[in-house]
């Protein structure tokens, strides 16, 4: 069986760093918000190419306080992408404000820049820009609207670590980006983990705060804070991790560009090979089929599995009931075509050959 993604085989590369990264934790005697997540912070800023990096809990909390902390809340309201993973959604909804829905491209399957102006109203506050899949968003033209209309821009760069536009990286695109350590992002910890980036000296202190009970210093507190935090164990294991991502990334690209070249088959269409602007880190490489469940049962009887990302549009999910009225085409069409066959870099060539194979005969 050629598995979709096999954290075993990927952690095991770095096993014995990864050992000693979790035993000098231990001995340090100290677990919460010491020196290893002032130390991965430092590196992932700079990896980022901003003056910023905030470790928090997770993606979800990242973006949660990135809207906190512009005071972005009830009566407010946020665009963003109506085919993204709903945690980006939840976020808004988490502080209170309105999430506005805006339909992706259908070739890029990133939010449609000429759709947003057409919903953006006085109360609209922020753009919420998903890098889906790897893959990052057409950033400038978003970045003239906001700036017309005095709107924040927040990436969420949780599938995008290391993804590259015009010469700069997710993280560094926008006002603050929210990123995810889930263990099967290119950059995966070993548990629950995230980071916000921002380059707005302001923004960061607040987050500072919020993340840690609303207090930069002991029983004092300045805001009604969350415990967010990134803990010590996770920072130190993406320390180990972190120097390895772009070597990563580009063994990803070389099988993407393999399925990119090598799958020949009508019934499928194949995303789209990145522009000069843009370098996709292939966080998942999307394919799409009208017999996307004929397809993957096709795939695991022959070896192969495949995960569906995502099937369910957030529009149609019974907590967003209220939404249920709303019709957002492009986006169904999407969740119901998509199928995301394997790619990591611990992909052997003979599996990525084997899949291409099984793919082009499949009628």
């Amino acid at each position: 069986m050629i598995p979709f993604l096999n954290l075993k085989k990927i952690n095991a590369q770095y096993a014995q760093e990864l050992k000693a990264a979790v035993s000098r934790v231990i001995d340090s005697g100290w677990y919460i918000t010491g020196e290893e997540v002032t130390a991965f912070e430092q590196k992932f800023a700079a990896y980022c190419g901003v003056r910023h990096c905030i470790g928090v809990s997770n993606g979800l909390d990242a973006l949660k306080l990135i809207l906190r902390a512009y005071e972005i809340g009830p009566g407010d309201e946020v665009i963003v992408p109506s085919n993204t993973y709903i945690a980006s959604i939840l976020a808004i909804s988490e502080v209170g404000a309105t999430p506005i829905l805006i339909e992706p491209n259908m070739v890029s399957y990133n939010i449609e820049p000429s759709l947003i102006e057409t919903k953006i109203t006085s109360s609209t506050k922020a753009i919420l820009i998903v890098h889906l899949y790897g893959s990052v968003a057409e950033m400038n033209p978003i970045l003239e609207i906001a700036k017309k209309h005095q709107l924040k821009v927040i990436e969420d760069a949780a599938q995008a670590h290391g993804a590259i536009y015009n010469g700069k990286k997710t993280g560094n695109l926008g006002d603050a980006a929210g990123f995810s350590f889930y263990p099967g992002k290119n950059l995966g910890a070993l548990g629950d983990a995230g980071a916000i980036t921002t380059n707005d000296d302001n923004l960061a202190e607040k987050l500072i705060a919020l993340r840690n009970y609303g207090s930069h210093k002991k029983y004092e507190n300045l805001y009604k804070g969350y415990n967010h935090r990134l803990d010590e164990m996770q920072a130190a294991l993406l320390q180990v991790k972190l120097p390895y991502l772009d070597e990563d990334n580009e063994k990803r690209r070389v099988i993407a560009n393999k399925y990119l070249e090598e799958i020949e088959n009508p019934f499928i269409v194949l995303p789209e090979k990145p522009t000069n602007a843009g370098q996709s880190v292939w966080h998942v490489f999307v394919i799409r089929t009208k017999e996307r469940d004929r397809l993957q049962t096709y795939l695991l009887d022959n070896g192969i599995q495949t995960v569906i990302h995502y099937p369910i549009p957030p529009h149609k999910q019974e907590a967003y009931i209220e939404m249920k009225e709303e019709s957002f085409p492009i986006s169904e069409q999407i969740h119901q075509e998509i199928l995301s066959i394997p790619i990591s870099p611990v992909q052997t060539n003979e599996e990525t050959t084997e899949i291409i194979r099984v793919l082009n005969n499949f009628r």
